[in-house]
């Protein structure tokens, strides 16, 4: 009896003091200054962004099959729709189309700021065109919605930017520091030969040009809502993204005609090869930046569920448990493989000689494709199994989060919800931007898109049906105006 009693003591005592700890585990009251009413020509970004969705600009991994002429027409529709921009600052257009403005500052001495956007997007998948509501081209707008590819990725980014230093410039600013509008031409191109953004970080980089911070797309704005438990708004603010790299892994068997085919071929090794690969899948990591983001969002939570939030480093054993079941998840904890491509006998009535699979990976910071190679050579059955890194791009380094950028983002998007709960944490983007290459240029290189999306429309980047809410494209402008004037202050 006197043991139970202790046990329920202890528990008591426990209940209590966590009790304490969640009432103590709210956010930090930060003082968020007053931001002026942002100016936004509300009909122009849309009718502009309508236009952009009307130039094709698709990239493809062959340049040879690029329509150039669609790029052309795309710059000279920024020329006809920003005549401020290209009166005031200085263009180039770098490599086969990525275009750079330069807006210069009062301050030569201080390191300028960058935006990017690029202005490729994906093509529309053959056999799907018929599927789309409006034309994927025609730049739709049904009152609610622009309609086409590139709507959410990420035309509607490039035009806000565009809107937001025409209207600037409009009203007379003139930023402290030098301002940079870089626009690659071939960002969907993964691992791509000659990567515009690549070409324009060597172009500032032989200018001598260190930049003080670089904003492109990447994180986004999540509303969380779950009845009772928590509600607030979600400000995720890509720090870093993950690397990817493509292996080819090939097995070999003596083949023959398959009138006389043995219980097990090429293609069974290939199987088993397949296996071996997905039943070992790379060990989950659990990053600084996965507690951080659980703290700052467990601290807008419900009371009862800030009980077992405020508790947060706890959760290790949980979150590699649930990692391991759920793909979401996973992308942010671990290594991730994607089996995507077969190949075999080149004829039905053939036995394979060599069976290959290409496998995608996306490297979690702190390993690189040299690991990935050393995992596949470890897991795999066949020693003999030539295994080839068809491309790769190594994960990117983690930015600060108390850089001058990274406090405008939090002030400015934050002031989009002053009556709300906002939640602002670090983010890991899983694919891959223009930002990467500007780590060689810059410190600080976030990635952050001012759009309060739903993971419906989000789901339509790349797909059918891609459009974007008019309504957010407001918010978007307002937002790089203010984070152009925080940023590009002397301090």
């Amino acid at each position: 009896m006197e043991i139970l009693l202790i046990v329920l003591a202890v528990i008591a005592v426990l209940i209590i003091i966590t009790a304490i700890r969640a009432a103590k585990f709210v956010p930090e009251k930060k003082e968020r200054p007053e931001m002026p009413e942002e100016k936004v020509d509300f009909e122009r970004v849309q009718k502009n962004l309508s236009k952009a969705i009307q130039c094709k600009t698709v990239s493809h991994d062959d340049p040879s099959l690029t329509d150039w002429s669609e790029f052309e027409k795309f710059h000279a529709f920024l020329e006809e729709a920003y005549p401020m921009i290209h009166k005031n600052l200085k263009k180039e257009v770098i490599s086969a189309a990525s275009l750079v403005f330069r807006w210069e500052g009062k301050n030569p001495e201080l390191e300028p700021m960058a935006l990017l956007a690029h202005q490729d997007v994906v093509p529309v998948t053959a056999g799907t065109e018929g599927d789309w509501k409006h034309d994927p081209f025609e730049g739709h707008n049904d009152g609610e919605y622009i309609w086409g590819r590139g709507t959410v990725d990420m035309k509607n980014h490039l035009i806000c930017v565009m809107e937001a230093v025409e209207t600037l410039l409009e009203e007379g600013f003139q930023p402290e520091r030098d301002v940079y509008l870089c626009f690659g031409h071939n960002e969907e191109v993964v691992c791509a030969n000659d990567p515009g953004a690549s070409a324009i970080v060597e172009t500032l980089k032989s200018r001598g040009i260190r930049l003080d911070s670089v904003l492109d797309e990447g994180g986004a704005i999540i509303s969380l809502d779950m009845k009772g438990i928590i509600k607030t708004n979600i400000l995720a603010i890509g720090m870093a993204e993950k690397g990817y790299c493509d292996f080819k892994i090939t097995v070999t068997d003596k083949g023959g005609h398959s009138s006389q085919a043995p219980d097990h071929n090429g293609l069974g090794k290939l199987a088993n090869t397949i296996l071996d690969i997905e039943n070992n899948q790379f060990k989950i990591k659990l990053l600084p930046f996965i507690y951080t983001l659980l703290e700052r969002v467990g601290k807008t939570a419900s009371f009862p569920a800030r009980m077992i939030m405020c508790n947060y480093k706890l959760f290790g054993p949980l979150l590699k448990f649930l990692g391991k079941r759920i793909p979401f998840l996973a992308c942010l904890v671990r290594t991730v493989t994607a089996v995507t491509m077969c190949e075999g006998s080149p004829a039905p009535n053939v036995l394979p000689q060599r069976a290959s699979t290409t496998v995608n990976f996306r490297p979690i910071f702190g390993e690189t494709s040299k690991d990935v190679e050393a995992h596949l050579r470890k897991v795999i059955r066949y020693k003999d199994a030539e295994i080839e890194c068809l491309r790769a791009k190594e994960p990117s380094r983690f930015s600060p989060t108390d850089s001058r950028a990274f406090n405008a983002i939090e002030t400015v998007a934050g002031s989009m919800f002053t009556d709300k709960a906002v939640a602002v944490v670090p983010y890991l983007v899983m694919g891959g931007t223009d930002a990467y290459f500007y780590e060689a240029i810059s410190e600080n290189v976030l990635r952050f898109a001012p759009f309060n999306l739903s993971v419906e429309l989000i789901a339509t980047s790349h797909g059918t049906n891609e459009r974007c809410p008019i309504a957010v494209l407001k918010d978007g402008v307002a937002f790089f105006k203010s984070y152009i004037r925080q940023v590009s202050k002397e301090s």
